[in-house]
């Protein structure tokens, strides 16, 4: 919970936050996120996705490893 004056949400706009199920949860920006560890990550971004499942190499930022990775039938086919 913020407890210092800048950390407090600015009165009558309210953050939008998008989870989806199968990615990261959208936030509109900017956002400081602060790990459990101690360290904090600021972005500035209008919209931020902040990982959910925990597969990203780039915590806390989403980096779609959470897309499944599917090669097409016919790239795996061999050519004459």
């Amino acid at each position: 919970m913020p407890n210092t004056p800048e950390q407090q949400p600015r009165p009558g706009r309210a953050r939008r936050v998008t989870v989806d199920p199968e990615g990261p949860v959208l936030v509109e920006g900017p956002v400081e996120v602060t790990a459990a560890d101690g360290t904090v990550a600021r972005s500035d971004r209008f919209v931020v996705a902040v990982c959910a499942c925990r597969r990203t190499r780039t915590p806390p930022w989403c980096d779609t490893s959470h897309r499944r990775r599917t090669r097409d039938a016919d790239a795996t086919k061999d050519t004459p």
